[in-house]
């Protein structure tokens, strides 16, 4: 696409995403599709599982489905239209669809790792603290660990996406992407983004300093299981605590490969898109495999549901 004079602000935007496999786009719809519907369908076999299941209604499991939510969420907001461009090349969205689908794609990227730190002080309390469960796990502190993060990742991510608005889009109107990622959006604008770079490096610290009061949970609830007795309860605690570091693993590696891929030159701009796609879908593929085969609850009542066709209430 043309560039256009400074005083001119392009007001629809061109998602070119893969645009060095034009004539093979068509042949990612298959993969693409299939591990969409797979998202979406085990994803939702998860979440019906821990509703219908009142054993489940622990805090622990709440957080599973939360973030088997974005699992859901995420891939719906993006994956329909890319899969529409790749057969008919239609690839244009509005300046504000755009700003919309930026806003939520970050947005659940935030609470992602809120989750994952939910479910560290849960496991830290539970194993580290045990007779205090109950004091500290509870509804109005829960409530009060929700409003203080929702506002951190509210604050941010408005921030972050309402500094675009006042940019004017005269240097081109194509992105080498398959949906609205900030970096690339604000490579399109004229003038000083200096501010928006800064903003956009601030979003990336909340799941970096969540990474790391994640790490830090976890190297005091692996220093407790150390010092406590062998038995059942033990091997408990390191299957439970094994689990989510797998998710975290998943999630926190995904992230940080496609920060790097937008601020390495080297990196082909067809291989950044990949590693973006990457970071959004593979945590929503992974967890459902990871929480579905290695937490015995859900396991049993997954197996009850796939073996008789019904969920035991």
């Amino acid at each position: 696409m043309e560039s256009s004079p400074s005083n001119v602000s392009h007001q629809t935007l061109y998602l070119n995403g893969f645009g060095s496999l034009l004539h093979y786009r068509p042949l990612l719809f298959a993969p693409l599709c299939l591990v969409f519907v797979y998202s979406l369908v085990a994803n939702s076999a998860l979440i019906l599982v821990i509703t219908k299941q009142h054993t489940l209604h622990a805090p622990m499991y709440i957080l599973i489905l939360a973030i088997s939510a974005l699992g859901i969420a995420v891939p719906v907001m993006f994956v329909p239209r890319t899969l529409v461009s790749f057969l008919s090349n239609i690839n244009l969205i509005s300046r504000e669809e755009c700003l919309v689908q930026m806003f939520c794609i970050h947005y659940c990227a935030c609470f992602q790792s809120t989750i994952l730190l939910g479910m560290a002080i849960d496991r830290y309390v539970a194993i580290c603290l045990p007779l205090r469960y109950n004091d500290y796990i509870n509804v109005t502190h829960s409530l009060i660990f929700n409003a203080v993060f929702v506002i951190r990742n509210t604050v941010v991510i408005i921030v972050m996406v309402g500094l675009i608005i006042p940019l004017k889009f005269c240097k081109s109107n194509t992105m080498y992407h398959c949906f609205c990622e900030h970096t690339s959006v604000v490579s399109l604008a004229c003038g000083n983004v200096s501010r928006n770079y800064i903003a956009g490096i601030v979003a990336f610290c909340i799941p970096t300093t969540d990474c790391i009061f994640v790490v830090y949970s976890y190297v005091l609830i692996f220093m407790a299981i150390l010092k406590s007795p062998s038995g059942d309860s033990r091997q408990k605690a390191i299957d439970t605590c094994s689990t989510h570091i797998v998710v975290i693993c998943v999630a926190y590696l995904s992230a940080m490969t496609a920060f790097i891929g937008y601020r390495v030159n080297a990196v082909p701009p067809d291989f950044r898109v990949f590693i973006s796609l990457m970071y959004l879908l593979v945590p929503g593929c992974f967890n459902p495999v990871i929480y579905g085969y290695r937490t015995k609850e859900i396991r049993v009542h997954l197996l009850k549901c796939f073996t008789c066709n019904k969920i035991d209430l």
